[in-house]
């Protein structure tokens, strides 16, 4: 049998999330081999994340992936931001872990949080809900790998730093977690918590055994909503699919970059994915193409 290369970043965080995909393929039986591709993203670490555009985490292993250098690309579902690049495609999602945004810090709940609180975060997203929430909140941007982020919470005197809570849990670093976002106050970023499985065209039986459905169904969903109102890197956009156990509930978000107009709707159906026009159009007809106008988006 031959060997299955996977390329993953270089951070800890996206070794440990490919190693959960070397274990999910070698229990089907294949051999793998973790292969490490260096992205812009990670070579700039200085510059700010809504400067560095679109696939900075991504493109490079994509291109690793189409030069035949690495047979699966590892990637992170929310740094997958547009449409796939012509003769790749995403053939696996394993079962998503916790999408919800984490405080990491003394408070206990959002409420908690002392007025005029420093909060570290190199997010648009996250700055403009928290803003949107919380005026009185300053936000403080940092860069870096998960412990970087977490280090800066002491170097800069910051009450607290907003991660992927799914990251922390993967590291074992969930004891730093003061309290996790409702999705309410926080809507996560289009696929956070999901791990993605990215093939060549035709080489997706690589990794099929590993597709978890659940969790596709809410990533394609969410990327639905996000590719249609486009923003992400001027204009903050999110999107969330979750099954409430009796149906799915999609939600959609857009906001000004300081949080001061923001608009939410949200939806529930049989199919997410039959949901999208409409929370897409909801947002845009109460403003969204307006501040999407604003953005240059």
């Amino acid at each position: 049998m031959s060997i299955v290369r996977l390329g993953t970043r270089g951070s800890p965080l996206a070794q440990t999330q490919a190693a959960l995909a070397a274990t999910a393929l070698t229990a089907r039986g294949a051999e793998v081999e973790l292969i490490v591709v260096s992205t812009r993203g990670d070579a700039a670490q200085s510059t700010p994340l809504g400067e560095l555009g679109p696939g900075a985490f991504a493109s490079a292993l994509e291109e690793a992936l189409l030069a035949g250098e690495i047979d699966v690309a590892v990637h992170s579902s929310k740094d997958l931001t547009g449409d796939q690049p012509e003769g790749l495609e995403l053939a696996a999602f394993l079962e998503r872990a916790d999408p919800r945004d984490a405080w990491c810090g003394h408070a206990r709940s959002f409420g908690d949080i002392p007025v005029g609180a420093r909060v570290g975060t190199s997010s648009l997203r996250r700055s403009a809900a928290l803003r949107a929430a919380r005026p009185d909140l300053t936000m403080v941007p940092i860069r870096g790998n998960v412990q970087t982020r977490l280090d800066h919470r002491t170097a800069s005197e910051l009450d607290g730093v907003v991660l992927a809570a799914c990251g922390l849990d993967r590291l074992g670093l969930d004891a730093e977690i003061g309290f996790r976002f409702p999705v309410e106050i926080l809507v996560p970023e289009s696929g956070q918590g999901a791990i993605a499985l990215q093939t060549r065209l035709g080489d997706g039986g690589l990794v099929v055994g590993a597709d978890h459905l659940d969790t596709r169904t809410a990533v394609m969903a969410e990327r639905g909503v996000t590719r249609r109102l486009g923003g992400g890197c001027r204009v903050p956009v999110a999107a969330h699919a979750h099954h409430t156990g009796q149906a799915w509930r999609l939600i959609g978000w857009v906001a000004s970059p300081d949080g001061i107009r923001t608009i939410r709707h949200e939806a529930t159906g049989a199919n997410p994915h039959a949901l999208v026009d409409e929370i897409v159009d909801l947002l845009l007809q109460d403003g969204g193409a307006q501040l999407l106008a604003e953005g240059g988006a």
